[in-house]
């Protein structure tokens, strides 16, 4: 067995209660796990400071002096270790409230020690809380040099497995595998791209001697890791339009040019140039694998609509998934505005769609009558089965999994095309990174008379005149939304929070003149569709709702959007929530209650959100600001790959790069036959693991 799959139990100091912890806490189960483990910043020791030189704003930083005094001060919780250390400039206290008996049988009076951490200010006096302190003679390796700061967890740090420690571990570790460790990319490669040896990235990212040795490492580490990413996606899409002979929609019949004609707008600049990238794909002989981007109101439906009738006017069917009921009622409801339905039967499959209905349904996509039908999960179920399933419209696609979807193509003997369509609007380096292997198409223009939404931010003491500038509004004609944050690890409170303010606004706007709907998903699924069509129907002016109205409510005649603690969104969900207002001709508002306390972060979406209604400026900066990960809720989410050491939200150089490199490879060995591409076929073997091969579904 390779040394680096040995179970991280076995490496000097950890055993099984520590192996235990690593896995739950960090996924560390293997010696390469851990190798595999960096530092997510790093602090230079290359220098001492002396004492003399120190003052609160410091930060971390590196003392050498003699231990002078050590005394046990106050008693019970505010118990603590002092211990006094001394150079040829002054004095400073060092303080542990943990761990005291432990610190204080270790550290001596009268020894030199080197001392590592951050100082901070206590009754007007300098200090250092919790150091790292090291006899001389032991100084861990890294010490005097930059020095890696790992990702820990709370119950790690109780648990006493501090940095320095995981540092220690990383020394053992490479003293055990560094023999072991094998290159993954092609000589030829290496040296096209001038970088370093996996082996002298792997030491350097865990114990840099400086600056420039670092930058080599992580060049090298983030470009291999995006670039095998990038191979899997591109090889998988090559796999796909190889192998797979797509349906060929050769006629422009009535089903689309009698929707075409009639339409009582004018297509943006922006749908036309989708459509005709969607026709070139349908007529092209390889199947459609096209993702859809488009903010919210930018015409994406007409879109998936007019592309759903090309299918039937070829003699084939089409489906449109969404992730919610609401959405899927919503599109059913409208297609009508667009479509003559007496010619185009069309159906809506749900959960709640009732035992008979659904029973006509499936018949009806067995035999071909239906040529539409509408849906959520409804549509993967076993029974559901397609004469000639055309087209597969997936609307949201990140609410559904690649699996979900591939189940799709078990529903009918013909392999449809794919479009999959988000109103969130994705960065260019995260697309890239998420669909890889999908053709994208951009509508980036609204529809002409779409005005944007005045966004504005108002603290908790300013609520009775957001109150009285609802009561405009309503007296107007108009209706309000007001939205409350529901995340689940505090989903009790929220939704006690959601009570108490539904119980203020009907306290506020008394029945019978006003009346309050509230949907939330704790309610019945007929009074939540009894609330929701009580609004919609503008018998009711006001809607108190979590965030389930954030996709695929519709109601031109709502103006205002009231966001409560608007701080505990993300941009995306806030940009979201923004756009179901602005629907109609009325101006429309958007309004951020917060509190008085708001983080930098905070501050800085807030601001950014007032700023801005431009939907990808703000996906870029949420990107920047949160992460690829909470770009979907959680760390790294729906990537192909976890990434160790790649940042989308910084890198898309790199990743432009591993891009161009990975198409170039595969361009002129499409199956990597060649022997100096052997490497690259044997690492992407060991990857599978991680990267999924979805060549043969979308």
């Amino acid at each position: 067995m390779d040394v680096l799959d040995s179970d991280i139990k076995y490496l000097p100091s950890v055993g099984p209660r520590r192996a235990e912890l690593f896995g739950k806490e960090l996924g560390i189960f293997t010696f390469r796990d851990l190798i595999y483990f960096f530092p997510f910043r790093y602090v230079d020791r290359s220098r001492f400071y002396a004492i003399s030189e120190i003052d609160s704003a410091t930060a971390y930083i590196q003392l050498r002096g003699v231990i002078r005094d050590m005394r046990i001060v106050g008693a019970q919780r505010g118990k603590r270790l002092v211990a006094v250390l001394s150079d040829d400039t002054g004095s400073i206290d060092l303080v542990f409230f943990q761990g005291i008996k432990w610190v204080s049988e270790r550290i001596k009076t009268g020894k030199e020690y080197i001392v590592f951490g951050k100082p901070s200010v206590f009754n007007g006096e300098i200090n250092m809380v919790h150091p790292e302190i090291d006899e001389v003679s032991s100084a861990r390796p890294g010490t005097g040099a930059m020095t890696g700061v790992y990702p820990s967890t709370e119950h790690l740090k109780n648990s006493m497995v501090t940095n320095k420690v995981i540092g220690k571990l990383q020394a053992a570790v490479w003293e055990k595998c560094a023999d072991s460790i094998r290159e993954t990319l092609p000589a030829w490669l290496i040296s096209d791209k001038g970088l370093c040896s996996l082996r002298e990235a792997l030491h350097n990212i865990h114990f840099p001697k400086d600056v420039q040795s670092l930058a080599k490492a992580q060049q090298r580490l983030k470009f291999e890791e995006l670039f095998y990413l990038q191979l899997s996606l591109l090889k998988q899409k090559n796999v796909r339009m190889r192998a797979s002979n797509g349906l060929v929609f050769k006629r422009l019949g009535d089903a689309f040019n009698d929707t075409y004609n009639n339409l009582k707008f004018p297509l943006t600049g922006a749908q036309k140039r989708v459509l005709k990238e969607i026709r070139a794909d349908v007529t092209s002989g390889r199947q459609m694998n096209r993702l859809l981007e488009g903010d919210v109101g930018s015409g994406k439906t007409l879109v998936a609509i007019l592309s759903a009738l090309q299918a039937i006017d070829n003699g084939y069917q089409a489906c449109i998934m969404a992730p919610t009921e609401v959405l899927a009622e919503q599109h059913y409801r409208g297609v009508g505005k667009f479509v003559n339905t007496e010619k185009v039967r069309c159906a809506l499959l749900t959960g709640s769609t009732k035992t008979k209905e659904r029973r006509e349904i499936y018949a009806g996509l067995e035999d071909g009558s239906i040529d539409l039908v509408f849906g959520t999960h409804a549509l993967i179920e076993d029974k559901v089965k397609f004469a000639a399933l055309g087209l597969a419209v997936i609307d949201e696609q990140h609410r559904f999994g690649v699996e979900q979807r591939s189940r799709l193509w078990s529903k009918s003997e013909t392999v449809p095309h794919i479009l999959v369509m988000t109103a969130t609007p994705i960065p260019r380096t995260l697309a890239m990174t998420l669909f890889g292997d999908l053709d994208i198409s951009v509508i980036d223009e609204l529809p002409p008379g779409r005005k944007p939404v005045v966004t504005k931010h108002v603290g908790e003491n300013h609520r009775q005149k957001v109150y009285d500038f609802m009561r405009r509004q309503i007296d107007a004609g108009r209706q309000v939304f007001v939205v409350y944050p529901l995340i689940k690890e505090s989903e009790k409170m929220d939704y006690e929070n959601l009570e108490s303010g539904y119980l203020a606004i009907t306290e506020e706007f008394k029945p019978p003149k006003y009346v309050t709907a509230v949907v939330h998903g704790q309610q019945t699924t007929e009074n939540k569709a009894h609330d929701m069509a009580l609004f919609v129907e503008g018998k009711a002016q006001i809607l108190v709702a979590t965030s389930v109205i954030e996709v695929g409510v519709d109601i031109p005649n709502a103006s205002v959007m009231v966001i409560e603690s608007a701080e505990r969104f993300g941009l995306s969900q806030l940009h979201q929530l923004r756009g179901r207002v602005g629907r109609g001709s009325a101006e429309s508002y958007c309004i951020l209650m917060t509190g008085y306390k708001l983080s930098k972060e905070s501050r800085q979406r807030i601001e950014i959100m007032c700023r801005t209604t431009d939907g990808f400026e703000l996906a870029e900066a949420d990107l920047r600001m949160r992460g690829p990960g909470d770009f979907e809720g959680t760390r790294q989410s729906g990537l192909a790959i976890d990434l160790h050491i790649a940042d989308l939200a910084k890198d898309n150089p790199v990743l432009a790069d591993a891009r161009e490199t990975a198409s170039r490879v595969l361009e002129n060995d499409p199956l990597l036959t060649a022997p100096g591409n052997r490497i690259l076929v044997d690492n992407l073997a060991k990857l599978k693991t991680e990267i999924k091969d979805y060549s043969n579904i979308s």
